[in-house]
């Protein structure tokens, strides 16, 4: 299975397409090789010894054995551990509800912001942007936010947003920008200084020192979305060089 997904790498797969163990995995009739370990990416997923496509997209690997689906998806789904920028809608006693463009809203505890205690509450108000970590997220339960880590510190999580603009991208582009070593980062910081926040949910956030660049910037973004690496370099350069 791993040689056969290897050699369909680059190619675009769609929902019913499977992967099954082969003849060629085995050395002996009573010897089996161990086979590698196949590990599943977003739009991949297992049906007993079959590894089955459940979205449309291009088959992507990372060493040494990762694999998952590139598509130009724009509806989120909530995994735990996963940070996102949702928008505070409703403020219900001790609790607040944010939506971050799922199919539900979340919730918020005022507790959970650094520092947070019952008589020191932290000002948050409805409409406010905030940038949080999912530490429920499931089928069966609400989902449910934190802008703490497990060593109760915001580590640069919590309440932001003044004077920036706020814009939505697939999630393949936001994949990419929070790679390492990410292509679009490093030719973005080489035209503007910005403040960016990237959430996992296609949720981007920009700010640069005035209007003009800010929408720049995500007029960039937006067009990267279906752009070859060679068109946004391209068009990069001629942004750099003035011609916008």
């Amino acid at each position: 299975m791993f040689s056969t997904l290897k050699d369909r790498v680059g190619e675009v797969l769609l929902p019913g397409d499977e992967f099954s163990c082969e003849t060629e995995d085995t050395i002996s009739l009573t010897d089996r090789a161990k086979p590698d370990k196949v590990v599943c990416g977003p739009g991949l997923r297992w049906s007993g010894d079959r590894l089955m496509v459940c979205k449309s997209g291009v088959l992507r690997h990372k060493q040494p054995n990762v694999f998952w689906i590139d598509s130009q998806q724009r509806r989120y789904v909530p995994a735990k551990g996963e940070t996102v920028i949702g928008i505070i809608t409703t403020k219900s006693g001790d609790v607040f509800k944010v939506d971050f463009g799922g199919s539900e809203q979340a919730s918020l505890s005022y507790l959970a912001f650094e520092g947070a205690t019952k008589r020191n509450r932290p000002n948050v108000q409805v409409g406010d942007l905030v940038f949080a970590q999912f530490i429920v997220a499931n089928k069966d339960m609400e989902p449910e936010l934190a802008c703490i880590d497990s060593s109760g510190r915001a580590n640069g999580m919590g309440v932001f947003g003044g004077g920036g603009l706020l814009f939505k991208v697939s999630l393949g582009l936001v994949r990419r920008m929070l790679s390492p070593h990410s292509e679009v980062q490093s030719d973005l910081e080489q035209l503007f200084p910005c403040e960016l926040v990237v959430g996992m949910n296609g949720r981007l956030w920009v700010k640069s020192s005035s209007i003009q660049q800010t929408l720049i910037i995500a007029n960039l973004l937006q067009s990267c979305d279906t752009m070859t690496a060679s068109q946004r370099r391209e068009l990069f350069s001629r942004v750099k060089q003035g011609a916008l």
